[in-house]
């Protein structure tokens, strides 16, 4: 019995993520499992919808031949509207729709064969709402997640965030997309319905019973996960049928590493319209998209002037390493810059390992049909209110977070992520604008030989980008990618790119709690690139 209650005490301090004053302070951070944190409805949240997601083992069609084994999230409608979630026939989880104002509770039910969570990416949500790692559940264990809808209009997702499995729990099937609505974005005349098209860009290796492969080693953790098999919507060789009219395209970068140079076959510039955040101001015109892993775009794209059996392939163009470590365009091998596409599946698929890669297809877009829709693109999209500097609580001291690889292990500030390790440069007021720099090897800081691009994603929130600093501007691999950066608008995750700092702006409003700031590189992030911040 005395062993029992040592263990429960070490449990009750794993998860504290901070000093005994912080505890104090804090007594809800400790162990979630222990304390039944979200393990029932609470009476006093009156939800407007409510939905049963479940994990779930399964076989699904992805090739002809045999099924694919992944896990998936299946979803259910309790109370409110039944349009709130479509069950997707492909591995993704359920698309979630809902709209600003609305209160929702959501019932995960966890049926896989390993402790799992979800994390709302880029929602303002409680933090005992938003996904930590500490609130796992096992197998046959329910979470209760309840919180209102705070975001405005714009493109979300949701995916698995256990600790050390995110990687793999993403990569075999959980995640899915969450998009939200609101008044202003529903004044606009922009596409709707089956003319607004999420649309998520994943990599994957399949061996040849059609069964997903991950792996590699040191290697493949220290560079991040690149597969030769490329998915739209969970379906390879995806293509699109269209009409003669304007479409609202949402892509997303749903990849454990892979950064993509997003470009049309025929030259056609990008209008956008939203980032991670949602609608920019106005539309912005891009000759290509550089899309990073978690990161998304809204773009606006007008058929209207092509004609009936045209094609157009939407491809992610080469780009040299440059010392962008190797993360990046190329497919050979299943990693690095090198190679193209790996034989064994559909078309296009280039073997090799060492030299630079040729672009590959994306997605094909098949015009099929006519189409009298007369739609017109309009000059302003939103109204975004511009953080400034001078309301930073720290806007001549700003948070500085260096970003290293060394010594087979992915830091930042040198530090690995742990559950009972939040430092004092890590505690956050409430209620505050907060002043922070991502540096990536700027100035000779971090980086070093292993030195490779990093999606930086913070909980919570989201952030305005202020600035990019440049150690070497000529420096081909920033120079190739560079173009296709749109930091203006609201992001949740931001590339930041080797010799690179970017300082950003980011509110800590309304939740108090542990709230995470991480890489992307889902690999990087289970090797431990991640860290907490205490907002008090």
């Amino acid at each position: 019995m005395k062993n029992n209650v040592n263990i429960q005490r070490r449990k009750l301090l794993k998860f504290a993520g901070a000093s005994a004053a912080a505890l104090a302070t804090f007594p809800g951070l400790i162990n979630a499992k222990t304390m039944k944190v979200g393990s029932h409805a609470s009476s006093d949240f009156k939800a407007d919808v409510e939905i049963s997601l479940t994990g779930e083992v399964k076989n699904v069609a992805i090739f002809r031949g045999p099924k694919t084994h992944v896990w998936k999230v299946v979803g259910k409608v309790l109370k409110g509207d039944k349009s709130a979630i479509t069950n997707e026939e492909s591995y993704l989880a359920p698309t979630i729709r809902l709209h600003k104002g609305q209160k929702v509770r959501i019932y995960l039910k966890n049926e896989l064969p390993s402790a799992t969570i979800l994390h709302w990416h880029g929602l303002h949500v409680p933090a005992k709402m938003d996904g930590n790692p500490m609130y796992a559940i096992d197998n046959g264990e329910t979470y209760v997640y309840e919180f209102e809808i705070l975001n405005r209009a714009g493109t979300y997702w949701y995916h698995a965030h256990t600790h050390s499995l995110t990687a793999k729990h993403v990569y075999s099937g959980l995640a899915g997309f969450f998009i939200v609505s609101d008044d202003e974005e529903q004044a606009l005349k922009l596409p709707r319905g089956e003319f607004d098209v999420p649309l998520v860009i994943q990599d994957r290796n399949f061996d040849q019973q059609n069964q997903l492969q991950y792996g590699g080693g040191m290697r493949m953790k220290m560079h991040g996960f690149l597969g030769d098999q490329i998915l739209v919507n969970g379906t390879p060789e995806f293509e699109l049928s269209i009409a003669t009219r304007a479409y609202r395209l949402r892509l997303l970068n749903g990849s454990n590493s892979r950064i993509y140079k997003l470009a049309w076959d025929d030259g056609t510039p990008f209008k956008v319209i939203g980032t991670d955040g949602g609608l920019l101001e106005r539309p912005e015109t891009l000759p290509y998209i550089t899309l990073a892993p978690a990161e998304r775009r809204e773009i606006w794209v007008d058929f209207s002037d092509r004609k009936v059996g045209t094609e157009l392939t939407l491809r992610s163009s080469e780009f040299p390493s440059g010392g962008m470590g190797m993360m990046g365009g190329g497919m050979g091998g299943g990693m690095g810059m090198g190679g193209g596409m790996r034989g064994g599946r559909g078309g296009g698929m280039r073997g090799g390992q060492s030299h630079a890669s040729e672009d590959f297809t994306v997605l094909k877009v098949r015009v099929s049909k006519k189409s009298s829709s007369n739609d017109v693109l309009p000059k302003r999209l939103s109204k975004v209110k511009a953080l400034r500097l001078a309301d930073a609580a720290n806007s001549q001291s700003p948070r500085r977070i260096i970003l290293s690889m060394r010594h087979m292990s992915a830091l930042l500030n040198g530090r690995s992520y742990k559950m009972n390790d939040i430092r004092e440069d890590e505690i956050v007021p409430v209620n505050t604008l907060q002043l922070m720099e991502f540096n990536n090897g700027f100035h000779g800081m971090g980086g070093g030989m292993m030195g490779m691009p990093h999606p930086m994603h913070l909980h919570g929130e989201q952030f305005q980008v202020v600035k990019r600093e440049v150690r070497n501007k000529s420096g081909r691999g920033y120079t190739s990618v560079s173009e296709g950066f749109l930091d203006k608008g609201w992001k949740d995750t931001v590339l930041v790119m080797p010799g690179e700092k970017v300082t950003i702006l980011k509110p800590f409003n309304d939740f108090t709690g542990i709230f995470m700031y991480h890489c992307h590189n889902l690999e990087h992030e289970d090797m431990g690139m991640m860290r907490d911040l205490l907002v008090k």
